[in-house]
């Protein structure tokens, strides 16, 4: 049999559901644990989203490159590099003293986890061959990516509550040994035939282009015209500009551009990239909200946040249904116009708002106006992709997400940073009574989630007009076969 892995080809599915969860559940995890770190290590309020960003940055970015590697130097192969190395970031941002060691760790992790999912993917990819079996294997990833964020908040709740803001990440570490051990002697080394030359200029150009406007958005929060800012954003804006002219003359590019320049399949990943930005970036700041403002413990904020990832549920079931009825367009339309409903419903949210009353209401509308987006946006990603290509196609997915998502928390980051700074100067301090001084600090905190959940529903909601004026794709061109999908 060509497949060598078929005889444990359930046992290899596993070890890649428990990788994808590990990989997708650590999007999330450290959000609630993120209060506890930044007292803990002293991390100022324009440098916590680091936490994240440094993770969705160097995950995403690096994405392409490591789905390259591990169909060219091996997934095997790849799949234990890239969990051990996993596994050593983890434990050094567990056991981190200082911020910037924090910092350094999550990037590790996002750097070895961009060679570890692809690896992973390809591995079930060819280990099930029959349509049936594979149906199955792909609904359980599937179930995992999809569910893996909610898992990531509980979770990350209970450790922090219960045990330490540490143990989010030093969780991974038995995970990560058992999984090695499974894989080393279960798992069959395969590979990927044809040409098999890296794009490393392409991945240089890319890589660098991102990290400089990340970097810039956050510098941001000194002032959009200062130097450093605009030197930042116009270098990183340079440098994508570069990479995209290098991938047309590469002859076997990182990232093909007739993938991402197309009528169709181009507002998908615009789309992905806007939803990765709400996803990790602004919903981080409900995370602040709960804990700060409300005073929720990290497990009932790790629970309040869980309405989202409903709602998600609820509609993506929903849009599996109708989109061969009724093709993608007018889903993808109506999903980002509920989800704007929501963010706005937040912006109304106070320093003793009711949860039940204002808050639960506003994130099931964005849950659900998310799950009409998410699937239809993935099955128009794949339109006319040629097989060469697919691979590319699918990464590129969920890359924009994680890129969505850095980006995303550089610039809310700045928003709120702005917006809590001009409040307290618009507002003198109080002399009296005590306790006023502490009110306005609150009050300070919610006029900067106000900026930040204002802003995303712009974000969002800019979706529905570039997919109602663009795209043309019918449910007859929609991909056959399963959606396998991507929420890493």
């Amino acid at each position: 049999m060509d497949n060598p892995n078929h005889e444990r080809r359930w046992l290899v599915l596993v070890i890649v559901a428990a990788t994808q969860l590990m990989i997708v559940l650590d999007a999330t995890i450290v959000n609630i644990a993120l209060p506890q770190a930044q007292a803990d290590l002293g991390i100022s309020d324009g440098n916590r989203t680091w936490v994240v960003t440094a993770y969705a940055l160097a995950f995403g970015a690096l994405l392409l490159l490591g789905g390259r590697i591990s169909d060219y130097w091996g997934r095997r192969k790849s799949f234990l590099v890239g969990m051990t190395g996993f596994a050593v970031s983890s434990a050094v941002g567990g056991l981190a003293q200082e911020s910037w060691q924090l910092f350094a760790a999550r990037a590790g992790q996002g750097v070895f986890a961009a060679l570890l999912a692809p690896a992973a993917l390809a591995i079930l990819t060819v280990t099930f061959v029959e349509p049936k079996e594979r149906a199955k294997a792909f609904g359980v990833f599937g179930a995992i990516a999809g569910g893996g964020a909610a898992v990531g908040l509980l979770l990350g709740g209970v450790l922090t509550e219960y045990l330490s803001w540490r143990w989010c990440l030093l969780v991974n570490v038995p995970v990560a040994v058992v999984a090695v051990i499974a894989a080393a002697s279960v798992i069959v080394e395969s590979k990927a035939a044809g040409d098999t030359r890296y794009d490393i200029v392409g991945a240089v150009l890319v890589s660098m282009g991102l990290a400089s406007l990340v970097y810039g958005f956050t510098r941001a929060e000194t002032g959009w015209g200062s130097p450093a800012t605009v030197a930042f954003i116009a270098a990183g804006s340079v440098l994508i500009i570069v990479f995209g002219f290098a991938e047309r003359r590469a002859t076997n590019p990182l990232l093909p551009l007739g993938v991402l320049f197309h009528r169709d399949r181009g507002p998908a990943f615009f789309g992905s990239l806007m939803v990765g930005s709400i996803l990790v970036g602004a919903t981080l700041f409900l995370t602040f909200y709960f804990q700060i403002v409300l005073q929720f413990s990290p497990v009932i904020a790790g629970l309040a946040s869980l309405p989202i990832t409903g709602g998600i549920f609820v509609t993506a079931g929903v849009a599996s249904t109708l989109l061969p009825r009724v093709g993608p367009k007018p889903i993808m339309s109506i999903g980002p116009i509920i989800s704007a409903i929501g963010l706005l419903l937040l912006v109304n949210i106070d320093v003793d708002t009711s949860y039940w009353t204002h808050v639960l209401p506003a994130l099931v509308l964005v849950g659900l106006g998310l799950g009409l987006l998410i699937i239809p946006q993935q099955n128009v990603a794949l339109i006319g992709v040629a097989n060469h290509d697919a691979g590319a196609a699918s990464a590129l997915i969920n890359a924009t997400v994680q890129v969505g998502g850095a980006l995303g928390a550089a610039i809310f980051t700045s928003i709120y940073t702005s917006a809590k700074q001009s409040y307290l100067i618009d507002t003198p301090a109080p002399e009296a009574p005590a306790g006023a001084g502490m009110e306005r600090f609150f009050s300070a905190e919610v006029a900067g989630y106000h900026a930040v959940f204002t802003v995303a529903a712009v974000f969002i909601a800019v979706i529905s007009p570039v997919v109602f004026f663009v795209v043309r794709a019918k449910k007859d061109d929609l991909p056959a076969g399963e959606v396998v999908v991507h929420a890493g």
